[in-house]
């Protein structure tokens, strides 16, 4: 069984493998359950809608607010991979990414604008584990793109887990389950940069994340050089990559080291695979794929 919706910006696609002891009902259910995963994180985590949880407690400075789990545990990690990059991957990009024209709602079309400290890093962000509360020393503006989705993806997953095989897959960020429909790993496309309809390598997974982060998907509209994955530090886009693709045992975690592999260039971001025992795959602007971490060539083909 199949389905899509949209959530995020993005086709959130769903299917599952139906057999012994599952049903048609039964999975229709479940996949449902798996979307609402999705529409509680962008509830929870979008820095577009002024009513989202992100939006609403980050108007209070100076005082602990208590979170759901919902944005305690993405924030969480992206402040790991703050300090685990030493602040080139930062939720405290928000702001730049409004100034540098990444402040559309995808639905409304409505254009954000929202109060900021000038100098604002992930230090300004507190979060308390125990009271599961959020501090913000000064107004700063939180991006969670590089977390969020992923996050997302593991709920959904945690939804179908009883399925002997499944794909959640949120516009080529994905987690696949099991094995397919044959009883075989599953066999994920990377997108070719250039071609969008084409793909370029192919991997075979199963019950790993598979997450992408690309300088093609969505360029600035008045810098060319510029592209959605910006360094809060340089505020310029890293080019050493056309894209970075992480293989990870859950999808946040593959989103997360696949932005930071990006934003931390050719030869820290391949340390930063290999230091967290990851494989990753990335291509070069002459098309180039180069191989990152564990046996590289496990399981993977040229498309």
């Amino acid at each position: 069984m199949r389905k899509t919706k949209l959530y995020m910006d993005t086709v959130v696609d769903i299917q599952v493998v139906i057999g012994e002891g599952t049903s048609e009902e039964l999975a229709e259910a479940k996949i449902n359950r798996a979307f609402d995963m999705f529409r509680k994180v962008e509830q929870a985590c979008s820095r577009f809608s002024p009513d989202s949880e992100l939006m609403n407690v980050t108007k209070v400075i100076g005082k602990p607010v208590q979170i759901s789990p919902f944005l305690f545990e993405p924030l969480r990690f992206a402040l790991e991979m703050a300090k685990l990059t030493d602040g080139e991957f930062d939720p405290t990009i928000g702001k730049i990414m409004e100034e540098q024209g990444f402040n559309r709602h995808y639905l409304t079309g409505y254009f954000i604008q929202n109060p900021s400290a000038e100098s604002v890093t992930y230090r300004d962000i507190v979060l308390d584990e125990k009271s599961q509360t959020l501090f913000l020393n000064k107004p700063l503006v939180i991006d969670l793109g590089a977390v969020a989705k992923g996050f997302a993806i593991d709920l959904a997953t945690n939804e179908l887990k009883e399925f002997k095989g499944f794909v959640v897959n949120a516009g080529g960020d994905l987690f696949a389950g099991g094995f397919d429909q044959k009883g075989e790993p599953w066999k994920i496309g990377i997108q070719h940069p250039e071609k969008k309809d084409e793909i370029i390598s192919v991997i075979e997974i199963s019950n790993q994340a598979v997450c992408t982060s690309g300088s093609y998907e969505r360029k600035n509209a008045k810098l060319p050089s510029m592209h959605h994955i910006i360094n809060p530090q340089t505020k310029e886009s890293p080019n050493d990559w056309v894209s970075s693709t992480v293989i990870a045992p859950f999808a946040m975690m593959a989103d997360a080291i696949s932005t930071a592999a990006f934003l931390l260039g050719n030869e820290n971001g391949k340390k930063l695979i290999e230091d967290v025992n990851l494989r990753g795959l990335f291509i070069t602007s002459e098309l180039q794929i180069v191989h990152v971490g564990g046996d590289s060539n496990d399981n993977e083909e040229m498309a």
